[in-house]
């Protein structure tokens, strides 16, 4: 018989400034590891004020995580220190595993209406994989399948699988799934998960409930980024959910849709040393990685 997923976590992004000055909301990040093993970090940098975004993300280097950006408004001009260039546009995916090590810049820009929108999520790498070569999956919006749900669901999959339907990125060693979800009012969602992989939800229009009772609990934490739902029963734009243990989730929307990043991931159980864009086991590791980067010797592959 399945268990249904309850709500473990519920967090309201934060006000945050990263790079060169870009304000964004932080869903979850330092504070929360490792309670979303696999995954560090998810930014959501929608904004229509651009100079809240157009100072970007300056030449910066990462080591030992994957960074997932995924854009729904304006576009990102990206390069790095192997000589990659592109522009991320509307609907694509970037997914960089930064492995060994990357120096790259990020510089996003408004469309014709100065509206920026996206969202970046890192997720670990194990102690085995944190110095593997570095790799680009470049995903565009016509690679990544939309599937329709005969109850009016849609579902875009750039990681994992529905159904038949396989998402584009594929061989990623914490076997993630990573779904934009939109549910239309007065409908239930549910989706199996696996049990072992930590599970979580970022709603980015809407609002609805994430948990089959509605009104589970009253958190003990209470404060500056903790929701409670015993005041408001809804989770909406702007929130994070982390689900509990469990086979599968429930999505139930009343009066309005609500549309939702839906992401998982096996958790990888290992130390995590983390000091700004580098994510190593030790702080030895990370001590040796700030040396390298300073003495010019942080690059190990080139092409």
């Amino acid at each position: 018989m399945s268990k249904t997923r309850k709500i473990k976590k519920v967090l309201k992004s934060k006000p945050t400034i990263e790079g060169g000055g870009v304000h964004l909301r932080r869903g979850f990040g330092f504070s929360e590891v490792p309670m979303f093993d696999p995954f560090l970090m998810l930014d959501d940098f929608r904004s229509d004020n651009p100079e809240h975004y157009l100072k970007g993300f300056p030449w910066h280097p990462h080591r030992g995580i994957e960074t997932i950006t995924y854009i729904l408004n304006g576009e990102v001009e990206h390069g790095d220190s192997m000589g990659n260039k592109g522009v991320i546009t509307p609907g694509d995916v970037q997914w960089m595993t930064a492995g060994s090590g990357v120096i790259h810049q990020e510089m996003p820009k408004g469309d014709s209406n100065d509206i920026m929108g996206g969202f970046q999520v890192w997720a670990n790498l194990p102690a085995s994989h944190k110095m593997m070569d570095p790799r680009y999956r470049d995903v565009k919006s016509v690679q990544i399948p939309e599937v329709q749900m005969k109850n009016g669901i849609t579902i875009k999959i750039i990681c994992g699988r529905i159904g038949e339907t396989d998402g584009p990125v594929k061989d990623i060693v914490i076997d993630p799934q990573y779904l934009d979800v939109t549910v239309p009012p007065g409908t239930e969602f549910t989706h199996v998960t696996k049990k072992e992989h930590n599970v979580l939800a970022y709603v980015i229009e809407g609002r609805g409930y994430f948990c089959i009772e509605k009104n589970p609990f009253t958190y003990e934490m209470v404060g500056e980024n903790y929701f409670d739902l015993e005041r408001d029963p809804f989770v909406s734009n702007g929130t994070l959910v982390l689900f509990d243990k469990g086979d599968e989730i429930k999505v139930i929307t009343e009066d309005k849709p609500v549309r939702f990043l839906l992401i998982s991931g096996k958790p990888i159980g290992e130390p995590v040393a983390w000091y700004g864009p580098i994510v190593m086991n030790t702080q030895e590791e990370l001590r040796t990685a700030f040396d390298e980067y300073r003495n010019g010797s942080f690059i190990k592959y080139r092409k």
